[in-house]
């Protein structure tokens, strides 16, 4: 019989029979699935030599699902999600006339798996548009729970946007004002000063769309803690959190300044931030530097400041100095470094220099966009995976990165790359590195053969173009 896996100490315990629910997904998800099973039994079946086997079950929810049940997440679908811990799924459509406004974002908050963990890195062949994709090697710990994906929003014009403003008109004055026309008067004042440039004066009702997004401690705490223990585990170099704090000083720059809490209240042995570094350099290369000197040296505009502002750079030297036992001597060039930057900024320097990149934590929407410039780099989406995790519970869901493209349903044309590494995120995630292992050898083999579908074939020379379903042979021919 089967076995479910279970969870105990905070450890997954994985039989050497696991049950995997699946969902073949929407569109082109049958497609892909069929292919995509093959290779995983086949690189279980290479490694394992026939003592393990993943026993798979399908489950339901999509369109297939709505069609059989008139259900678009049937409980069953989630009963299995949440009764054999770790599953894995295609592309799902989003359902049409209100209800669940995404079935992917249903299954991450209803089973609270709070990372979206996207790996990214190239693979030798894959065509790319930057000149260096092989210098793109980072994992992104995005937040899945909050920020937009918990929003609160307010149609313009709306009864419930409407009491939103007249709340904070009254409440709060001083915000009020930075809705640039959350009045009739300032709608009617404008109106009247494009009388100058011959529009015509006109009546506007005040329309002002209201949204609001949450970002809690502990979301962070859970999200932060992860992406560390994860490059500490991995030996990654360096974690950095992206956020937009210099603008949302209460959202992004909580999430920042968190971030840095939980790094040195969790890990402070094995890590250091970036200021931290400099600080302990400075010393090491100048051992009678002071402290205001320092502070100095890691604060440019330091003689600009406040005196107050001036005391708080030097008490942060000075608290550095204090690690100098256990990070001292250049202990702290070996640990993980800890830092932070700008959202706008990380995604022009991921292009421009992506080695200062590696593991990346940051809130929802940056996330979002970060992965899917990144996937650009090493051949685009078709070929990105993913996983939606709980760390705490063990929940995972291993999910194709792409979307359904139902004009090349059934069509066998697809590259399945997504979920098929999708997979192997899933093997390495059960403890199974051997069986991960082979599919990362076959898609290199596969690949640096020219032997690939479509996607890829248009943009190589001397390629050969293979069906999804070829592609997988391709990758198993190339496990050895």
């Amino acid at each position: 019989m089967p076995t479910p896996i279970t969870m105990s100490a905070g450890k997954l315990n994985v039989p050497a029979d696991p049950i995997i629910p699946f969902i073949e997904g929407d569109g082109t998800g049958p497609d892909i699935w069929r292919s995509s099973v093959r290779v995983f039994d086949a690189a279980v079946s290479k490694a394992y030599k026939g003592e393990r086997m993943i026993h798979w079950q399908e489950v339901l929810a999509g369109e297939k699902a709505f069609n059989k049940t008139g259900n678009w997440l049937p409980d069953a679908t989630l009963d299995a999600f949440r009764n054999y811990l770790v599953g894995i799924k295609g592309p799902l459509t989003t359902p049409v006339g209100g209800g669940i406004r995404s079935l992917n974002v249903a299954l991450r908050q209803i089973l609270d798996l709070y990372v979206c963990l996207r790996p990214v890195r190239w693979y030798k062949g894959v065509p790319s548009p930057v000149k260096r994709p092989e210098d793109c090697d980072m994992v992104i710990f995005r937040e899945n729970t909050e920020d937009i994906y918990a929003g609160i929003e307010y149609a313009a014009g709306s009864p419930e946007a409407q009491k939103v403003l007249d709340f904070w008109q009254a409440t709060f004055p001083k915000e009020f004002a930075k809705i640039r026309f959350g009045t009739q008067k300032a709608s009617d004042d404008w109106q009247k000063s494009l009388e100058g440039i011959g529009m015509p004066a006109r009546q506007v009702a005040v329309q002002v769309g209201i949204g609001i997004k949450p970002v809690s401690y502990l979301g962070t705490e859970r999200l932060v803690h992860s992406a560390i223990g994860y490059a500490l585990t991995n030996k990654r170099r360096s974690v950095t959190l992206v956020h937009k704090g210099n603008i949302m000083k209460f959202t992004e720059g909580a999430f920042k300044d968190w971030g840095y809490a939980v790094a040195t209240r969790f890990f402070r042995g094995q890590v250091v931030t970036e200021r931290e570094s400099w600080i302990l350099g400075n010393k090491e290369s100048n051992p009678g530097l002071t402290s205001e000197a320092n502070a100095r040296m890691i604060d440019p505009g330091f003689d600009m400041m406040t005196p107050e502002q001036q005391k708080k750079i030097v008490a942060e030297v000075d608290a550095a100095l204090t690690l100098s036992p256990t990070h001292g001597d250049g202990k702290w060039k070996k640990m993980l470094l800890i830092k932070d930057s700008i959202a706008d900024i990380t995604l022009q320097q991921v292009l421009t220099r992506p080695k200062d990149f590696d593991v990346i934590a940051c809130m929802n929407l940056n996330g979002d966009y970060l992965s899917d410039a990144l996937a650009a780099q090493i051949g685009g989406i078709g070929i990105a995976p993913g996983a939606n995790i709980n760390y705490v519970t063990g929940h995972a869901i291993f999910e194709a990165t792409h979307g359904t493209a139902p004009k090349y349903a059934n069509l066998d044309q697809v590259n399945p790359g997504s979920v098929i590494l999708s997979g192997e995120m899933m093997l390495r995630y059960m403890g199974w590195t051997e069986a991960a292992d082979l599919i990362i050898k076959g898609m290199d083999g596969a690949i640096s053969a020219k032997t690939v579908t479509y996607d890829f074939h248009r943009m190589m020379e001397g390629a050969t173009k293979l069906k999804c379903s070829e592609f997988g042979d391709a990758i198993i021919k190339n496990m050895g």
